[in-house]
């Protein structure tokens, strides 16, 4: 799913769960940013893009993120389950620039589509 052209490069959100892409999506359509959403891991390094959004509880999620970050320079924003403290850990470990938990993700994403 991709939005209409834009002069400005599109966010690109790699998530799996329908609930969470859904909300992602609909936060981009309403402030007007361009999206991506990604579907296949290996597809992403070859993107180009404002920023990352992933959901780091997804299998390959993290090489995904790193994957693309390397090849981009770009910045990787991740929400996690909070309780999954090995999953954050090993994200700040990786370089993933910003991590979140579900719930900061929710309240902090109007903001978030913006920067």
């Amino acid at each position: 799913m991709t939005e209409p052209a834009s002069s400005d490069p599109p966010i690109l959100i790699f998530v799996r769960d329908l609930m969470f892409s859904t909300r992602i999506v609909e936060a981009s359509r309403a402030a007007g940013v361009p999206f991506k959403v990604i579907r296949k891991p290996e597809a992403l390094p070859a993107e180009a893009g404002r920023f990352l959004i992933v959901d780091l509880n997804q299998e390959g999620a993290m090489d995904a993120a790193v994957a693309w970050k390397n090849a981009s320079g770009g910045r990787a924003i991740g929400f996690v389950s909070h309780v999954d403290t090995e999953v954050i850990d090993r994200a700040k470990l990786a370089g993933v620039d910003r991590i979140l938990s579900r719930g900061q993700f929710t309240q902090v994403l109007p903001n978030l589509v913006r920067e």
